[in-house]
């Protein structure tokens, strides 16, 4: 039985409304609970009850999910200064805060979730109509597990001319809801028809772009295409991100909604964290197929390890990490070569890395100078990302950009949004890509992006 250990949040809000009355201001209201019994698929798909605008992260390395209903403050901007706007308007918002939290928990609070797009401008062109360029979030109401329990952290922006007797009756009625178990069997979609978008055409793109890095201009470029889904019905994202946590428990997964879309996706790649302002961040770069068997599975690891172009591309990436963590973090630690980081298809170059945040940044200074790294992107970046634009065969929007959560004590994660979907209601759109280099061979990366579509493919009724 839900149990809720509170202190009264609605003599807070009572007095939160006094003194926005009295200072004729809207304020922002943040008050955690802990809670016990609310599993959070079920909390996120209650959710859909009260708002089209969700958000589910859960970690990649441990037992730490958060998911977020609803919007107290929702701050989306574009252009080349949108990481260090989205900063500031948060920081403001929480430097003003009336708070109760007596618990010392990352990710409890004025938590905001949400991510960019790959690109600084516009991505409102097909299919991401529904989706701003960036967006952070700080949900109504933000449930956050770990391995000490749940928490129920409610925020509310109360206006002056509020009826804070109705405010709080709705708000009981929303916790509610929210915290009433599901039993809907949420039946898996029958997929109707798989579109590969151009792909003949992107094969050549591959070659055009081997002659452009044989001149020099370029080292590398990352290069995405698109792949379109259609079912009998419209897809259950409850069902989608049980079945991800399920078999993709290596992977970060995650879901975005915004009115009726969803980005939804388990990545391998963490961009930054901060935790403790103790930073760590990951290299991850050179892809292969896992075994049938173990002893091909280890046959292709070594291959991995040994592959020339693959090596050279995971370098890339270690190299403009290590510079862009230099420049917000002291105690850098590097190891000098990568190891295997093994996934249910899939098996990566990784190099980890660890830093401590420097006394004046935070994490979205950080995430501003990754993004995109070489694996996402390319080298020289500026010059790989115009090249992207000018010649890949898709709107990219949220595909490959940061996607994560900050809290308002330094704490937060980012990771890159790959191994992903875009699901409008009976169709999606799936996006995989591979860095070019001068000797790449059109076909190979072809074969490439067909294993890294796997995963998605695999809960959205197409073959694992």
């Amino acid at each position: 039985m839900l149990q809720v250990k509170t202190f009264h949040i609605e003599d807070k809000l009572r007095k939160v409304h006094e003194e926005a009355v009295g200072k004729n201001l809207s304020l922002l209201m943040s008050a955690t609970e802990k809670i016990e019994g609310v599993d959070p698929l079920s909390f996120f798909d209650q959710g859909k009850r009260i708002d089209e605008h969700r958000h589910f992260w859960k970690s990649a390395e441990e037992d730490f999910t958060l998911v977020g209903i609803g919007s107290a403050i929702s701050i989306s901007k574009e252009g080349q200064g949108r990481f260090q706007e989205t900063d500031k308007e948060l920081s403001e918002w929480r430097n003003n805060v009336r708070q109760w939290n007596p618990y010392d928990k990352k990710g409890t609070g004025t938590v905001a979730l949400g991510g960019f797009g790959f690109r600084p401008d516009s991505t409102a062109e097909e299919p991401w109509e529904e989706f701003p360029n960036s967006n952070m979030t700080i949900p109504e109401f933000l449930l956050t597990s770990d391995e000490a329990g749940s928490f129920l952290t409610t925020n509310l922006l109360i206006h002056p001319d509020d009826d804070i007797e109705a405010v709080i009756q709705k708000s009981e009625e929303d916790k509610r809801k929210l915290c009433t178990s599901y039993s809907d069997e949420h039946a898996p979609v029958h997929l109707e028809k798989i579109e590969e978008v151009r792909p003949e055409e992107w094969k050549r793109t591959i070659a055009e772009a081997t002659e452009k890095l044989a001149d020099g201009t370029l080292s590398k470029v990352v290069l995405a295409r698109e792949v379109r889904l259609t079912f009998d019905s419209a897809a259950s994202i409850t069902k989608v991100l049980q079945d991800l946590s399920s078999m993709q428990n290596s992977s970060y997964v995650f879901a975005f909604e915004h009115k009726g879309a969803y980005f939804v996706g388990a990545t391998p790649e963490r961009l930054v964290k901060v935790e403790n302002d103790e930073l760590f961040s990951a290299c991850l770069a050179g892809t292969t197929p896992r075994g049938d068997s173990e002893e091909e599975d280890e046959r292709l690891g070594c291959e991995l390890l040994g592959d020339h172009k693959n090596r050279l591309e995971h370098d890339f990436v270690v190299q403009m990490i290590r510079g862009a963590v230099e420049t917000y973090a002291q105690d850098v630690d590097i190891p000098e070569t990568p190891l295997l980081y093994k996934l249910r298809n899939l098996q990566h170059l990784y190099t980890p890395v660890r830093a401590s945040l420097k006394e004046g940044f935070s994490l979205l200074d950080v995430v501003k100078d990754l993004h995109p790294t070489p694996a996402l992107g390319g080298l020289p970046q500026q010059q790989a990302v115009d090249y992207i634009e000018n010649h890949e065969l898709m709107n990219r929007g949220w595909y490959a950009g940061p996607i994560g959560w900050i809290d308002g004590g330094r704490n937060g994660e980012f990771a890159v949004a790959i191994r992903s979907a875009l699901i409008r209601g009976n169709k999606a759109s799936l996006f995989a890509g591979c860095g070019v280099v001068k000797d790449s061979q059109p076909e190979a990366e072809y074969e490439e992006t067909k294993v890294k579509l796997k995963p998605m493919l695999a809960v959205l009724g197409g073959e694992e």
